[in-house]
């Protein structure tokens, strides 16, 4: 168990606040006015999916978590809940909620494995891949002339998810998106 200072609580961090465990999403050391500094943060619940803000102040030190992890496939989900397995043993089955998973959830394809974090054997979040390749399965036709919106256009993916992409993008295309802000990012292919 090791304890960080104020001032190394930093992003992409993880610590335990009140005997949860909290990514750290992101901190920022400052003085206000004539008073001691303080790193005010932003933490992420990784039993919840919660997102609180707490300011660590100079006096204070904080437990870094220790944090395991292991890979796991995902399945399906419905009505909420999402199935995994274990990468190495698919009969070991599980299922988590909507705030566990994240917004991001909605970007992944069956069968993609994903790193599941773990503390003291507790199953926590996951880390999503950054970016996905996922075909447009709905795209309204492009309009000649219609670039008063910035030439833009909401598509439906084939996970469900819809993202706002350009005008040239057809229905059957394959793109890329960055998963953790849901922005295209470009066409990879059809």
């Amino acid at each position: 168990m090791s304890l960080l200072e104020y001032s190394e609580v930093t992003e992409k961090k993880f610590i335990v606040l009140d005997g949860q465990p909290y990514e750290v999403i992101s901190s920022h050391v400052f003085r206000k006015q004539q008073r001691k500094p303080v790193n005010a943060t932003k933490l992420k619940n990784l039993m919840s999916g919660k997102v609180t803000e707490y300011s660590f102040h100079v006096s204070e030190k904080v437990e870094q978590a220790e944090i395991d992890s292991r890979e796991v496939k995902y399945l399906y989900n419905n009505r909420g809940e999402w199935w995994f397995n274990e990468a190495d043993d698919p009969s070991k089955r599980f299922k988590v909620t909507d705030e566990q998973i994240g917004p991001q959830g909605k970007f992944l394809k069956p069968n993609t494995v994903v790193e599941q974090f773990l503390f003291r054997d507790t199953p926590m979040g996951f880390k999503m891949p950054i970016t996905a390749d996922l075909k447009v399965t709905d795209a309204p036709p492009g309009i000649k002339g219609d670039t008063a919106t910035g030439g833009q256009k909401v598509v439906t993916l084939e996970t469900g998810a819809t993202i706002s992409v350009p005008l040239f993008v057809n229905e059957g295309d394959v793109i890329r998106l960055n998963t953790e802000t849901g922005e295209y990012r470009e066409r990879v292919g059809k």
